[in-house]
């Protein structure tokens, strides 16, 4: 398999604070990479400087083998990285057609084509009978819909997902594991983000623990679950 993203030494410093401490991850096409840890370890902070939101204080990040280590988020976008938030960022006062439409601007294809595309998103989240409904009218749960067919629409190759069953019904959080899982069948490489263990276990190829900025585990899900280190970080001694 392809190397779709990787890090290498990734460091991030908050003044005194190290929230990154040399962070080394790699995720190929058609894999699911879960990052694990408690509040305060560093995983949002990691996204965050993949996608270009924060400027690394030393390490790079490199797509399908292309440094993008400090490029500005509309770049690193067009480099093939989608992203969602663990609280949704739709533009509220847009019609959900309209929040689809934002990120294909620049596209060659028609105004047609591209609602037409849209439509066939919203259907796959079952959000197309609100196509023309204000994103603010939608519960939280259908935002974090919105959000990730608006972060489809560009067919991006990497996804990264932070949180996406935070606060989430249980039945739409079945949901959103079948169409995470549709994401890496069609062979993207997919980061998720989660403290619902028991939803990264049943996604992930992969798993990454993170404690205090830095990597404490990495290996298959069996390997994790009995890891003492993450097992000590969770619990404590």
């Amino acid at each position: 398999m392809s190397i779709a993203i990787e890090t290498r030494g990734l460091t991030k410093r908050f003044g005194g604070l190290v929230a990154l401490d040399g962070v080394d991850l790699q995720a190929a096409a058609g894999e699911t990479l879960g990052i694990i840890g408690v509040n305060g370890a560093g995983k949002t902070t990691l996204m965050n400087c993949i996608c270009g939101l924060y400027r690394p204080d030393g390490g790079d990040v490199f797509i399908s083998g292309e440094r993008v280590t400090g490029q500005p988020p509309h770049v690193v976008a067009h480099k093939g990285i989608g992203r969602t938030f663990q609280v949704p960022r739709v533009f509220r006062k847009m019609s959900l057609i309209d929040n689809l439409l934002v990120p294909v601007l620049d596209h060659r294809a028609s105004d047609a084509e591209l609602t037409e595309r849209a439509e066939g998103m919203l259907a796959r989240m079952q959000l197309i009978d609100l196509r023309h409904n204000y994103a603010e009218e939608l519960s939280g749960g259908q935002q974090k819909l919105l959000e990730m067919a608006r972060m489809l629409m560009p067919d991006p190759p990497i996804v990264m997902l932070d949180e996406p069953f935070a606060g989430v019904h249980p039945v739409l959080c079945k949901f959103m594991i079948e169409r995470i899982e549709e994401m890496s069948g069609a062979g993207k490489a997919v980061l998720l983000i989660s403290h619902d263990l028991t939803s990264i276990y049943r996604l992930s190829t992969r798993v990454v623990a993170l404690n205090q900025g830095k990597v404490i585990a990495e290996g298959g899900v069996d390997d994790i679950r009995g890891n003492p280190a993450v097992i000590e970080a969770y619990l404590g001694t």
